[in-house]
C-alpha cells in the first residue's frame, strides 16, 4: 500500500482476492483524429482488475493494448488524441474526471508502469538513484532525504541488482539491458502502487534475462500484493504469469477468460490463430508455423461487421455485415464471434 516500507509481509499462495476490484474500466473510447480520418485506437473496452491478480492483454502490435495502458494514467498525448468515452474507476474514483494535479498525485504513487524500453524512458542524464528519488520525493513526503535514498538504493536491492549502492550512483548507459529493466521495476514499484502495468517489460531481452525479470515481477507481487496488468504478444509468457486473459484486435475486445480455459477452449478464430503460431520445440512435425493470413486493418477505416472476417477462414457473409455481440458463453469466458455463437448453440466445441 502507498506509504509502507517496501518489505511488506508475503501473501498466501492462493489466497483468496476479496473485496471489490480495486481498477475498474468501463467502456474505455480512445479516439485519435487525424487529417486521415478519426482512429479508433480504443473502442468500448471494458475490464476489472482485483487485488493481487495479474490479468495479460494480448494481441498484435496496433491493436490498442498500449493506448488502453496509457488511457488509464491519462498519458495520451493530446492533439490528436482524446478519450471519448467510458470510466476507469481507481477504488471508486473516476479518473477520468479529475483534474492534472490529481493524475499527478496517482500516476507512480497508486498506479504505475513499466514502459517497453527503459533505455529511452529513463533519463540519461540523471543517475538511476536520483530517477528513483524524484519519485519518492514526490509522493513520499514523510521521508527526509536520508530516507529517501536509502530507500532507493533498498529498492535496488529489492529488483536483484547487485552491488546497488553503486548502481545508484551510474547513469542508464552504464547498466545492461536486464539492468535497467530491473531498474524500471525498482522506480515503479518505489511507492508500492495499487497497480503496475507492464507494457512488453522483457522486449529486446534474450530468454533468459526476460524469465529473470518476469519471476521478479510475480516474486515482488506475491510479497507486495499488486495488481499487475501484463501487456505482451507473447501467450508463452501469458500461460506462465497470467490469471486472466483479454485477447483485443482492432481497438477491441474479442475474448476474455480465465487463462486454463483460454488455452483449453479458445472461441476467437483470432485466439486460435494466435495459438497456432506458437512454435513447439517437443513436435516432431517440421512443417511450417501456422500463420493468420492477411494485415491488421487500418483503424481509420474498418470494415463492416467484424473487424477480422477479412483475415478469417470461418467468416461469413453475416461476419462481414454485422458486428458481433460481445457475450458470456461459459461462466467467465466471453468472445464476440458468429462463427462461435452458430457453433455453441448446436453443442459444438469450436
Amino acid at each position: 500500500m502507498p506509504g509502507e516500507t517496501a518489505t511488506l509481509p508475503a501473501l498466501p499462495e492462493g489466497a483468496a482476492r476479496a473485496g471489490p476490484p480495486v481498477l475498474e474500466v468501463e467502456g474505455l473510447s480512445t479516439w485519435f483524429f487525424t487529417r486521415r480520418g478519426i482512429v479508433r485506437a480504443v473502442d468500448d473496452v471494458s475490464f476489472a482488475l482485483a487485488e493481487g491478480e495479474t490479468l495479460a492483454i494480448v494481441g498484435e502490435s496496433g491493436c490498442g493494448k498500449s493506448i488502453t495502458a496509457l488511457s488509464i494514467l491519462g498519458l495520451v498525448p493530446s492533439p490528436p488524441g482524446r478519450i471519448v468515452g467510458g470510466a476507469v474507476r481507481l477504488r471508486g474514483t473516476d479518473l477520468l474526471r479529475v483534474d492534472e494535479e490529481a493524475m499527478r498525485r496517482v500516476r507512480g504513487n497508486e498506479i504505475s508502469m513499466i514502459f517497453q524500453e527503459p533505455m529511452t524512458s529513463l533519463n540519461p542524464v540523471l543517475t538511476i538513484g536520483a530517477q528513483i528519488e524524484e519519485a519518492l520525493t514526490l509522493h513520499q513526503t514523510a521521508l527526509s532525504r536520508a530516507e529517501v535514498r536509502a530507500r532507493a538504493v533498498e529498492m535496488l536491492q529489492l529488483v536483484r541488482i547487485p552491488e546497488p549502492e553503486r548502481r545508484a550512483k551510474e547513469y542508464p548507459h552504464q547498466l545492461s539491458g536486464g539492468m535497467r529493466q530491473r531498474a524500471m521495476i525498482a522506480m515503479a514499484l518505489s511507492c508500492n502502487p495499487r497497480v503496475l502495468i507492464a507494457d512488453e517489460p522483457t522486449t529486446a531481452l534474450d530468454v533468459t534475462i526476460q524469465a529473470q525479470i518476469l519471476e521478479l515481477i510475480l516474486d515482488l507481487q506475491r510479497r507486495l500484493g499488486t495488481a499487475v496488468i501484463l501487456i505482451t504478444h507473447d501467450l508463452g509468457v501469458v500461460a506462465e504469469t497470467a490469471q486472466r486473459v483479454i485477447v483485443m484486435y482492432a481497438g477491441r475486445k474479442v475474448e476474455e477468460a480465465e487463462v486454463v480455459a483460454l488455452f483449453e477452449q479458445p472461441l476467437h478464430p483470432y485466439t486460435r490463430g494466435l495459438m497456432g503460431s506458437i512454435p513447439h520445440l517437443v513436435d516432431e512435425n517440421t512443417e511450417r508455423l501456422a500463420e493468420i493470413p492477411g494485415m491488421v486493418p487500418a483503424l481509420n477505416a474498418l470494415p463492416p461487421g467484424c473487424a477480422f472476417a477479412p483475415r478469417c477462414t470461418m467468416a461469413t457473409e453475416r461476419c462481414h455485415a454485422e458486428m458481433p455481440p460481445y457475450r458470456e458463453w461459459q461462466p467467465g469466458h466471453y468472445s464476440a464471434c458468429w462463427y462461435a455463437e452458430a457453433l455453441m448453440q448446436h453443442g459444438a466445441v469450436p
